[in-house]
């Protein structure tokens, strides 16, 4: 599995890339793998605004439904469309094809407060 070191990541398994004032968002390549092959990707309108924890959205595989929450406060400000017709790009390239939504971040101080790869992968149970 991969984490890269350039993001960053929360405790429900969404990662976080930080582009100075708006960020990128997506969930794991751990998250991807628990969830098995993605069918459906739910995500929210462009203006929604959502706060740190909220759910915002929900993917959903053949084997369950999770939500996707908000690693952040912010505003969408876009979404990945090609999801709606590959949502398999989760899968297969959670960090590249398979983001989720841009955000416009609100706090800027949040970023401190999620984790490194390092750290998020300490959170991961041993396999």
């Amino acid at each position: 599995m991969e984490f890269p070191e350039n993001l960053l990541y929360s405790e429900d398994h969404e990662w976080v890339r930080d582009e100075g004032g708006q960020v990128t968002i997506g969930i794991t390549d751990y998250a991807q793998s628990q969830l098995r092959d993605i069918v459906y990707v739910d995500l929210p309108e462009i203006g929604s605004e959502y706060g740190k924890g909220e759910s915002m959205g929900v993917v959903e595989s053949v084997k369950t439904v999770a939500d996707i929450f908000s690693p952040v406060t912010g505003k969408v400000i876009e979404k990945n469309l090609s999801l709606r017709d590959h949502p398999e790009y989760i899968n297969a390239d959670p960090y590249g094809k398979g983001w989720l939504l841009k955000m416009q971040l609100r706090e800027k101080e949040e970023l401190k407060g999620l984790l490194s790869s390092e750290a998020y992968q300490v959170t991961l149970p041993e396999e």
